[in-house]
């Protein structure tokens, strides 16, 4: 499959945590634990499950970095 995104992140799902809608999944791609809000309709139809591998698939023509 052919995509636009410009970083594609391979890791391990570390937590899965659905909500009334939507699903919080955190990824462990080596270096950084990346989150993604996604549908739990998505998390079912994707069988995302802890443990497994996954891809975060990053598309963003900007992308803002803040300290305090």
């Amino acid at each position: 499959m052919k995509i636009s995104a410009r970083n594609v992140l391979k890791g391990k799902i570390v937590e899965l945590v659905k909500g009334a809608t939507t699903a919080h999944v955190r990824i462990d791609v080596g270096n950084a634990v990346v989150t993604s809000s996604i549908t739990n309709q998505a998390v079912d139809d994707l069988k995302l499950e802890v443990g497994k591998t996954a891809y975060a698939v990053i598309k963003a023509s900007d992308v803002m970095v803040g300290v305090d």
